[in-house]
């Protein structure tokens, strides 16, 4: 009788502590999907952006009183482009989620050689690489028709970084989440978009009473515009430092919330 060695182990990972291969394939996969849709998901946006400047500039006037030392209209451009970065980088990964549950190739994923850490991160930061191209498009056109200059290049980045990550992961929660696409679009229009409206975006919270003042400051949306705005004008309506540290342990509780709900294949495992 010949014995038969097994050579290999079923589960057995052969490479190393991180599949880097098969996570930025991953990745570039996720990439390319919105890349070929360019259209719906790096133009749309700064149509949008532009048709919100353009309605609100000829409605309330860009020669308005001004609004933390700037004028109107410079004031809400970077809290346009900022809003776009937040509903892209959920849209993206939240997306990636659903057309997979949906056309069934959601096995891809789970039968591929890939931790749930490599799975989450390269799709975060995927949508984090959609945020951040929307965003330089968009400071790009918005420099033609606004006073739009940047004065903390890497405040910028990192705001820009830890928003787009966030909403990637509440995209894959949500994503992991819904079952059809009603149940996505109930998360969009009744989370996602009320909290970027009522963040700060078209105006200041200086304008609010004290208690929504409070209620504002606990939105984590208002960070995340208030500092990217800060980073044009130099002018903030809450802390900068405390935004900072907020939307940092957001990124990693996101994160977690996200890598431990695909590790247990949460809706996703029978």
């Amino acid at each position: 009788m010949v014995e038969i060695v097994k050579k290999y182990k079923i589960g057995a990972r052969r490479f190393g502590l991180i599949n880097w291969v098969g996570a930025w394939t991953l990745y570039q996969k996720e990439v390319l999907r919105f890349l070929n849709v360019w259209i719906q998901t790096m133009l749309s946006p700064l149509v949008s952006s532009l048709l919100f400047l353009m309605v609100l500039s000829l409605a309330i006037g860009s020669d308005r009183g001004d609004v933390l030392g700037v004028s109107f209209i410079s004031f809400l451009a970077p809290g346009l482009i900022a809003m776009q970065v937040i509903q892209q980088s959920f849209s993206h990964s939240s997306s990636t989620f659903m057309i997979g549950k949906i056309q069934g190739n959601i096995v891809d994923l789970l039968y591929a050689p890939l931790s749930a850490t490599e799975v989450t991160i390269s799709i975060a930061l995927a949508s984090a690489t959609r945020s951040f191209m929307i965003a330089i498009i968009s400071i790009i056109t918005f420099y033609f028709i606004v006073d739009l200059q940047i004065k903390h290049f890497f405040l910028l980045f990192l705001f820009t970084f830890l928003t787009s990550f966030i909403l990637g992961n509440v995209g894959i929660i949500s994503g992991l989440w819904a079952e059809k696409f009603d149940h996505q679009a109930t998360i969009t229009n009744f989370v996602i978009v009320p909290l970027s409206f009522l963040s700060g975006t078209f105006y200041s919270i200086e304008r609010l009473p004290s208690f929504l003042q409070v209620i504002s400051e606990a939105n984590p949306f208002f960070y995340m515009i208030d500092g990217f705005r800060y980073c044009f004008i130099g002018q903030a309506d809450g802390s900068i430092k405390l935004g900072i540290i907020y939307l940092i342990v957001l990124s990693i509780l996101s994160w977690l919330t996200a890598y431990i709900l695909f590790k247990r294949g949460y809706k996703i495992k029978s």
